[in-house]
């Protein structure tokens, strides 16, 4: 990959796009991963106004510090970049006392999960409609068209995806050349959805390495049959993920009416 001329590619894709549409920039969920520094930085450097959201609900240390971390990075960096806190801890409690809680734990602890980030969709749709500002995706190629590893109308609820198209390996080769902090470049990767310490890779069963492998396989037409051990079971991870996740992955189905009713 020509990692620099990617860069100005996105860029430029990004600057014409809002400029198309009329806004004054983009407004972001800052996580404290790869995903959300990089889609940043990228948004940061079309020069137009860029808003970086801090959303925590029980967000672990870690996290937090990486986010603040990179956001005064950017600032220091870009003169355009601004930045707020929206501690949304307190709605998502609230939301639990006027909800009920029916079935088994894991099925709970997975609607919760999903809430929080439909909770953050929220928040920065708001900030987007005050300010005349673009959501701005943070998901990468495997966890968008691979194994659909994001909350439908949650973090899946953008205006563009400036690194859709881009494996997550890339996604680090351009944090590397953007300068992304070193704390994020070598963090572990996760949605910090639960509130504890649970990587993409715990969730998932695999990492994203063999995630980009199996896909890569998968569009190549392979079958369970061609692999053994690890990556046989890789592989039934990846279709799995993939298959049960279609439903986010394309268009709304719609009931088309017959012309003769």
């Amino acid at each position: 990959m020509q990692t620099e001329k990617v860069i100005d590619h996105i860029v430029n894709w990004l600057k014409d796009y809002a400029t198309n549409a009329g806004v004054k920039g983009f407004v972001i969920g800052i996580s404290g991963g790869i995903d959300s520094a990089v889609t940043s930085t990228l948004c940061a450097k079309t020069g137009l106004n860029v808003l970086c959201i801090e959303m925590p609900i029980h967000q672990a240390e870690s996290h937090v510090s990486r986010a603040q971390e990179h956001i005064a990075q950017l600032k220091d960096r870009f003169n355009n970049v601004s930045d707020t806190r929206t501690d949304l801890t307190p709605v998502f409690e609230e939301f639990k006392t006027e909800v009920f809680f029916d079935g088994e734990q894991a099925t709970i602890d997975m609607a919760l999960a999903n809430t929080r980030a439909r909770l953050r969709m929220t928040t920065l749709y708001y900030y987007a409609g005050l300010y005349n500002l673009l959501v701005a995706g943070t998901g990468n190629k495997v966890e968008d068209f691979g194994v659909g590893f994001y909350t439908k109308y949650g973090d899946g609820g953008v205006d563009l995806s400036p690194i859709a198209d881009l494996l997550k390996s890339q996604v680090y080769e351009l944090g590397k050349a953007l300068n992304v902090p070193e704390s994020i470049l070598n963090a572990t990767p996760s949605d910090g959805l639960f509130g504890d310490a649970r990587s993409d890779e715990d969730q998932i069963g695999a990492s994203y390495p063999e995630l980009e492998w199996a896909m890569q396989m998968d569009a190549e037409g392979k079958v369970f049959s061609d692999f053994s051990d690890r990556e046989q079971e890789v592989f039934n991870i990846y279709k799995r993920f993939n298959n049960a996740n279609k439903h986010k992955m394309i268009p709304i189905p719609i009931c088309e009416i017959p012309t003769n009713l």
